[in-house]
């Protein structure tokens, strides 16, 4: 009987020692900044469980990225996301197998899904081919959309193969064409400049692949 148990928890501790890479875990705790690198200072803060850019009251001055203090490459990422704006420019996004600049510093440069007017749940290159790869139709946008709420994001990669969904429903199917472009890198949650705009996230978890 000891030998069988021994055996069982033998294989018990092999199968979650490899079998944790597609296991699901959060990027974020709720309560810290612990595994993010950005303007915790001034630009971003943790309110209600919630990662928080932006101001309501004043002006972005430009765009901001909260972003992991590790780099991946093929996953399942979720969360959830909110988008409140009073005037101005309202947009945001989430970043991945992407870098930071160092000119200007506070940019990024990869991959982004976007978020916000006329770029809801669509794939944009962000500094560098500067262009939306792909983009949903505007009247499933309008139909699955939750204006100034809470939304269910996901993104996935595959070795160029990117999939995003906007609660649950697919908005992008794209592959990378230019292999010199890398597929791995940082996730950076962005609040862009040049409105009183205000992004949330929240929920973020990761699958490795």
């Amino acid at each position: 009987m000891k030998s069988s148990i021994a055996v069982s928890f033998i294989i018990f501790m092999f199968a979650g020692l490899f079998g944790c890479r597609n296991q699901s875990i959060p990027l974020f705790d709720g309560r810290t900044f612990d595994g993010w690198e950005g303007d915790t200072a001034e630009t971003w803060h943790i309110l209600d469980g919630a990662l928080v850019g932006g101001s309501l009251t004043d002006t972005v001055p430009h765009n901001f990225f909260l972003v992991t203090t590790r780099s991946f490459g093929n996953f399942d990422l979720r969360l959830k996301f909110k988008l409140v704006s009073k005037e101005g420019f309202s947009n945001a996004g989430v970043q991945f197998h992407s870098q930071r600049l160092k000119d200007p510093p506070y940019e990024m440069s990869g991959y982004q899904a976007d978020l916000g007017r006329g770029y809801w749940a669509s794939l944009y290159d962000e500094s560098r081919r500067n262009k939306t790869l792909a983009a949903p139709d505007s009247l499933l946008v309008q139909k699955i959309l939750k204006p100034d709420d809470w939304n269910d994001y996901e993104v996935k990669t595959l070795n160029g193969h990117i999939t995003i969904f906007l609660n649950g429903q697919q908005t992008v199917d794209y592959t990378e064409t230019d292999k010199t472009l890398p597929q791995q890198g940082f996730i950076g949650l962005q609040i862009h400049g040049g409105g009183k705009t205000q992004a949330s996230y929240k929920d973020i978890t990761i699958e490795e692949k």
